[in-house]
């Protein structure tokens, strides 16, 4: 014992004054002094985070009210801090909720609410406030006005951080020129110095938020990003948890609070995609694991059905002959037809045959002859006499039944280097443990667990080691205890009542290990507003100028009970730069992810994929790819697994990995195609160059050889290249001129082609399917042509002779057409 301890015994109330010393503290308080927690770690991260909470707040609060936003960043120097300025146009807040929104950390927290925001604890722009009050010591300013109010409301307020509550300074009406919408003004310690990461996060935001018109005003640039559609997000709806993912706690907790009953109409109640089929087979999981299974054992053959008649008929009294005799045959009978039979089986089969023997036959058959009944036919089921030893001299000869069927079914689970000897010995070992239990009259049904099951698979297997000097391996071990467990039966006992299962801990944890056995389908979608493929497009086109563009939305997963849907597009070429790695570029619910990008699953997965396979340069094989390439990936969930409560970064979820993964692939699987293509088409023109310059010269030589006109290169070389060839020919009529456009498919495909030729004077006389559009003088007529391989069709008009053509053919790389005008 230390001289501190030899003390301790001699100190009289040392245990209350230690306990007067432990006290509470609010959660503002605690962030107080852990900002960095919250993504307020230095002046240059701390400006762009406040401007991050106030637009993702924002974005949240016009789409909830279905109002395309439109939001203004400005920051501006003030002294000695940075002024931070964020306006939008939303549905404004209300005089009684707009100081706490501001003011009390976790107050608006949606944490409970299964269904896709921004915002999921209710502390960022609170948290914005605190920071700007603990550096610059100025309160917030605040003003709002809702729609049809006639005036705003003006609050200037810190946040209390003892009591975690707002402390409001002014709190008065004023005039303001939006309709509807919030403005936060806020100064704060600060620098430029993350200029860059401010940039992307509003870029970035304009990408995955198409549908938001972005302005920002910073000392020294100004950003305007326009929307790209007028589509918001759709609605969403929260749902209930999904059966896969939610843990034993959980379910214990809803178990305390739920009105149902049963345990199926728990499930039906308070767990999204279970209906009541579904419900049955997660209770059917939970009987295995709770109740265990019984063994269903082979019956005696035909022929030795009158050991059953027989003892049927021995055991049941008073009935009469013939009634006894009907009632043995019906049981007799029915066991005959099963392969396997379980006690609980048997006990439906002789209530089954004396409900009929009654009906026919008035002779009842109470509970006690049916309790005789069961117990002789169970009996002479699992008999220590084995089969008729005169019919074979194998090794089964003379064995119970119980060892002739577990020989066979532990000879079809293992190797077939095993002895039939050591088999045969395992088997009966096997076999004395259902005896034992059987003699014991502890378990005459032979119920087991799967875990007790591979308990007395492993005593007989030790045993068998032990005495037979062999190996029975952990394999072999497994395989049997599955072939044994595959023949046994679910039980039909009812579940315990909800009320028994809230209080024990055992069965609750059978319960969700059953329900994530179950195939339940994937959880419901309207709690999730996805991008989509579309919009993904739209925004890379709208930010970005490349030449590619794919995009690839996966089907819902569910991880914790959440449901969670990730998507991923990438844009390639064109004005990106080429040097260095490619942009990567990570969102969760439509919200930038500028910081931490090391620690983000996102990075590691993409990181992980080989992208040679995809045409982009990796060096080493691993990590970021080079070239001219932005890889976006969203993940929307209800719940997004955040590494810290700054939500910088996503948590390596295996299950948001896997799809984060997929989603990657599936749109790098179209950049894939697009890069072999234009390599194909590079090689294409290479060719056609080479022709171009050697057949004029051959078709020189030719001529002059022959004494003929020199041949056509142009059609040559379309044949030659399996080019779509696209020729004019005009023909005088005497009021005009006949134009024939002729389009000769020479490639091995079908071709759909879209012909727009721009005439200088009005065409009469058109082929089928033109059509014709005036602008500004000129006239546009246009076909869409569909070409067989091998086939050719012509389009034809008329127009007057001072007209002039130009000819514009889509559908068609450039490197597969050629056009002669």
């Amino acid at each position: 014992m230390t001289s501190f301890q030899s003390t301790l015994e001699d100190e009289v109330g040392i245990a209350e004054e230690l306990a007067e010393s432990q006290q509470a503290i609010s959660i503002a308080e605690f962030f107080e002094k852990n900002k960095h927690m919250l993504g307020f770690d230095s002046g240059a991260r701390g400006l762009v985070t406040a401007v991050k909470e106030a637009v993702d707040n924002a974005l949240d609060a016009a789409e909830e009210s279905g109002i395309l936003p439109d939001i203004y960043v400005e920051i501006e120097e003030a002294g000695d801090y940075y002024r931070l300025i964020v306006e939008d146009n939303g549905p404004g807040l209300t005089k009684e909720t707009l100081p706490k929104v501001f003011g009390k950390l976790l107050y608006g927290s949606r944490f409970h609410a299964r269904e896709q925001s921004r915002g999921q604890q209710g502390i960022g722009i609170s948290a914005a406030v605190l920071y700007s009050q603990l550096t610059s010591g100025k309160p917030a300013k605040i003003t709002s006005r809702t729609q049809g109010a006639s005036e705003a409301e003006y609050f200037e307020l810190i946040v209390d951080t003892d009591s975690n509550e707002p402390e409001i300074s002014v709190e008065e009406t004023t005039s303001w020129d939006r309709p509807h919408g919030t403005r936060i003004e806020l100064e704060m310690e600060g620098n430029m110095r993350a200029r860059q990461q401010l940039h992307d996060y509003i870029k970035h935001t304009a990408v995955v938020n198409p549908h938001a018109r972005l302005e920002l005003h910073e000392p020294q640039e100004h950003f305007k990003f326009e929307r790209a559609t007028d589509q918001l997000p759709d609605e969403t709806e929260e749902i209930r948890p999904h059966p896969h993912g939610v843990e034993l706690g959980t379910v214990m907790k809803m178990l305390s609070v739920t009105d149902s009953q049963t345990v199926s109409g728990f499930l039906q109640e308070e767990f999204t995609r279970v209906g009541k089929k579904s419900a049955e087979s997660v209770i059917d999981e939970f009987r295995d694991r709770h109740d265990g299974r019984e063994m269903r054992w082979r019956p005696p053959k035909a022929h030795e059905d009158l050991d059953i008649r027989t003892a049927v008929s021995d055991a049941t009294v008073n009935k009469g002959a013939d009634a006894t005799a009907a009632f043995a045959d019906a049981i007799a009978d029915a066991v005959d037809d099963h392969d396997r039979i379980a006690h609980h089986e048997l006990l439906e089969i002789v209530d089954s045959a004396a409900e009929t023997v009654q009906s026919e036959r008035g002779t009842t058959f109470g509970d006690t002859v049916r309790e005789n009944a069961v117990e002789t036919v169970w009996l002479e089921i699992i008999d220590a006499a084995g089969p008729d030893e005169t019919e074979s001299d194998d090794d089964a000869a003379g064995d119970s039944r119980l060892v002739a069927d577990l020989y066979e079914l532990a000879d079809g689970a293992t190797s077939t280097r095993k002895d039939d000897e050591v088999i045969h010995a395992f088997a009966e070992r096997l076999a004395a443990k259902f005896e034992d239990e059987h003699e014991d009259g502890e378990n005459v049904r032979h119920r087991l667990t799967h875990k007790r099951l591979r308990e007395h698979v492993d005593r007989a297997a030790a045993l068998t080691e032990e005495y037979d000097d062999v190996t029975f391996g952990e394999t072999a071990r497994e395989n049997i205890t599955e072939a044994v467990w595959d023949v046994m039966a679910t039980v039909p006992d009812d579940p315990p009542l909800v009320r028994e299962l809230n209080s024990d801990r055992d069965a609750t944890s059978n319960l969700v290990d059953g329900m994530r056995a179950t195939d339940i389908m994937a959880p419901p979608t309207r709690c999730l507003a996805p991008i989509s493929e579309d919009l993904i497009t739209a925004g890379l086109e709208k930010e970005f100028d490349a030449d590619f563009y794919a995009s690839a939305t996966r089907d819902a997963e569910v991880h914790g009970g959440d449901p969670f849907i990730v998507e991923a597009g990438i844009a390639y070429g064109g004005e990106l730069p080429a040097e260095g790695s490619a942009d990567v570029m990570r969102f969760a619910n439509r919200v930038p992810l500028v910081y931490q990008r090391g620690a983000c699953a996102t990075t590691d997965v993409v990181k992980s994929i080989g992208w040679r396979n995809y045409g982009l340069d990796q060096p080493g094989g691993s990590g970021l790819p080079n070239g001219p390439a932005v890889i976006m990936v969203h993940v929307a969930s209800t719940n997004v697994p955040f590494t810290s409560e700054s939500k910088d970064a996503v948590a390596n979820v295996p299950e948001m990995e896997d799809e984060i993964e997929l989603a990657i692939r599936e749109a790098a699987r179209e950049l894939k195609s697009y890069l072999n293509k234009r390599r194909s088409m590079q090689q294409r023109r290479k060719k056609q160059n080479v022709l171009g310059k050697i057949l004029p010269k051959m078709a020189e030589k030719v001529a002059e050889v022959t004494g003929r006109e020199e041949p056509d290169i142009d059609d040559a070389i379309a044949r030659i290249m399996n080019n779509v060839l696209v020729e004019r020919s005009v023909e005088a009529n005497g009021n005009g001129q006949n134009v024939s456009l002729t389009v000769e498919n020479n490639s091995s495909t079908n071709e759909s082609l879209e012909i727009t030729e721009i005439v200088t004077a009005e065409p009469t006389n058109l082929s089928d399917g033109a059509t014709v559009v005036e602008m500004d003088g000129e006239w546009f007529i246009k076909w869409e042509a569909d070409v067989s391989s091998d086939e050719d069709v012509a389009l034809e008009y008329v127009v007057p002779d001072d007209a002039s053509f130009d000819l514009d053919v889509k559908g068609v790389e450039t490197e597969k057409l050629t056009v002669k005008q």
